[in-house]
This record gives C-alpha cells, sequence and structure tokens, in this order.
C-alpha cells in the first residue's frame, strides 16, 4: 500500500512540475528545478530567494509560478530553494544560511516551523537581507523578542479551514461521528485551520469529533491515521483534512473500504482534488491562491529593497471549490 501511495504522489509532483524545463535536482533535495544563484546573477539586478518547504506539494509548485510572474515582470534574479519534504526544517534552516553567506538581497519564506527558522532569519536580519513571510505565520511573539519585524502574506487559515468544514458540517442532519486529519503540529497555518474545522463541527449539534490526528500534510501518514481512526471509530460520517495531499491518503482509504457514504473536506485546491470532487469522493476544498502568495512576496522583497514600507500582514482571500463552482 505505501508503494501505491509513494507513487502516487510523485505522479501528482511530476504531472504538476511539467512547465518547468528543468529537472529536480534529486541529489540536492535544496535546489528546486531552477538551478541560478546569486553567483552566476547579473550585477545590476536584486536576487531576491523564494525559499518554500518542499516541491513533493503541487500547491508549492504554484506558489513558484506566481514568483516567477514576478520574476519577469520586475526584472530581478529569482533563486528558488527547497526542503525534501514539509518536516525537514534542518534543510531549510541550512538553505537561508547559505543564502546569508551568498549575500542575497532578499528572502521570500513559506517556513516549515513558526519557531525554528527565526533564529536563522535573525541573522539573515542583521545582515541587511530583506525578509518577507509567506504561507505559514511565523511566531509572532518569538519574533518579538527578537527585535525584527517581518511582514507577512497569506489567507485567513482559519476562516478558509472553516468554511471548509461548515461545507460538509451542513450536510449533517442526523448524529455522527467525525474525524479531523492536522498538519504539522507546530505549524501556524496547521493550528488556525483545525481551530477553523473545530469550529465549523461545533455549530452542529449533530456532530461529535471524535479524533483529531496529524499526518504531517503527507499522502501516505494520512493513509495510515484514516485507517487508525477508523479501525477505532469504524462509523465516522465525515474527514476534515488540512490540505489536499493528506485528504488523497484519507480518500485511498475509504475508496479501498467501499466507504463511499463519508463526506471529506480539503484545503488548498490541487487538480487531484478537483477530479475526487468531480467525481464525487471528495466535497470540497478552499482555494489559497498560491500563486498570488508567491507573487505578493516577490514584489513586497522588490518594494522593500526600493524603500517602501510594507503593512505587517496582508490578507489573500481564499475561495470555497466545489463541484457546483467546477462544473
Amino acid at each position: 500500500m505505501k508503494r501505491v501511495l509513494i507513487c502516487v504522489s510523485v505522479l501528482i509532483t511530476l504531472s504538476l512540475a511539467g512547465c518547468s524545463k528543468e529537472i529536480f535536482n534529486s541529489s540536492d533535495p535544496t535546489r528546486s528545478h531552477s538551478q541560478q544563484t546569486a553567483g552566476s546573477s547579473n550585477e545590476n539586478k536584486k536576487n531576491i530567494a523564494l525559499v518554500m518547504k518542499t516541491l513533493t506539494n503541487p500547491f508549492f509548485i504554484e506558489m513558484e509560478k506566481g514568483a516567477r510572474q514576478a520574476e519577469n515582470e520586475l526584472g530581478i534574479n529569482l533563486i528558488v530553494k527547497t526542503g525534501a519534504k514539509e518536516t525537514s526544517i534542518e534543510q531549510q534552516i541550512a538553505v537561508v544560511g547559505e543564502l546569508i553567506n551568498s549575500k542575497v538581497d532578499a528572502i521570500v519564506i513559506s517556513p516549515g516551523s513558526s519557531t525554528d527558522l527565526i533564529p536563522v532569519l535573525k541573522k539573515a536580519y542583521d545582515a541587511n537581507i530583506s525578509i518577507v513571510n509567506i504561507d505559514n505565520k511565523l511566531d509572532p511573539t518569538f519574533l518579538k523578542s527578537t527585535g525584527i519585524d517581518i511582514p507577512f502574506i497569506s489567507v485567513d487559515n482559519e476562516e478558509g479551514a472553516y468554511k471548509s468544514a461548515k461545507y460538509i458540517s451542513d450536510q449533517i442532519t442526523k448524529p455522527t461521528k467525525v474525524a479531523i486529519v492536522e498538519g504539522i503540529r507546530n505549524a501556524n497555518n496547521a493550528e488556525q485551520r483545525k481551530k477553523g474545522a473545530i469550529k465549523a463541527f461545533g455549530e452542529n449539534p449533530n456532530i461529535q469529533i471524535v479524533a483529531m490526528e496529524t499526518a504531517n500534510w503527507k499522502i501516505d501518514e494520512a493513509y495510515d491515521i484514516t485507517s487508525s481512526m477508523f479501525t477505532q471509530y469504524p462509523d465516522i460520517g465525515a474527514v476534515f483534512c488540512a490540505n489536499d495531499m493528506m485528504a488523497l491518503g484519507t480518500i485511498q482509504y475509504l475508496d479501498e473500504f467501499n466507504l463511499n457514504d463519508v463526506l471529506v473536506a480539503g484545503f488548498d485546491d490541487l487538480a487531484e482534488a478537483r477530479a475526487a470532487i468531480t467525481k464525487g469522493t471528495m466535497q470540497v476544498t478552499i482555494n489559497q491562491q498560491a500563486d498570488i502568495q508567491g507573487y505578493s512576496g516577490v514584489k513586497f522583497a522588490f518594494e522593500m529593497l526600493n524603500g517602501k514600507k510594507q503593512p505587517q500582514e496582508s490578507i489573500i482571500d481564499v475561495k470555497l471549490v466545489t463541484k457546483s463552482t467546477i462544473n
């Protein structure tokens, strides 16, 4: 089973990465399919790095697309770096250290952890490197304690999760057990999505939340967690997954055991999630406009390098994606 799920993950990545003419260098997981470095850039152009969690989640491929659009419009050199997977926090820390040594002008980062990246980002800040935080919010209290000020661009994750979970909650009219598959527990966006789902389910007196477990944003872990949840509570009627990758793992389990009546909600609007919604194995997801986050992050960094002070927080609208909006 794990082999099948790994193949699914690889196929998702390759199918959505087809827009790039270069291939991801698997021998160096901290490099994206862009092989450009600060040292090879035109000295008259600003070097802005986009540091993402991974390229194994198509969400970040969309984020890079937006950043590339900004690169073309602004005439900068974009350096794209990632970890091997979304839990590769130490790799992200090492990447930022390398970018400091390379003396890039700015870093736009989607941090895997809301706390662990702050010390190395403090070093970048002290080296006069402009920093923009996108997607997953750095811990405000920790940031304040270091004395650094970093603008944040993302969606309202709690609101998005609330809308997603409420869409399936509104379809529940009799006593029903539900479960929540969480993202990485020390990540702000994961915590906010869990909070939004709990709020939506809590508004329906017919719903009882019986299980909340983390699958760390991954397909295979979500499959295993779903299996564990349904072993303990075989009559679960709905599952909220904090991202679409985990929703796909949950759907894989439900399909195998013919649990066709279970409602599934996701978050990210991946192409595979849309296909599942069209098929009816998933009911809803959230488009958080990853391309706009990438574009805005690079644009913010460029403007900061030109002396513009940016707002502390900028929120991008989320969009509810259901069968009726797809068709």
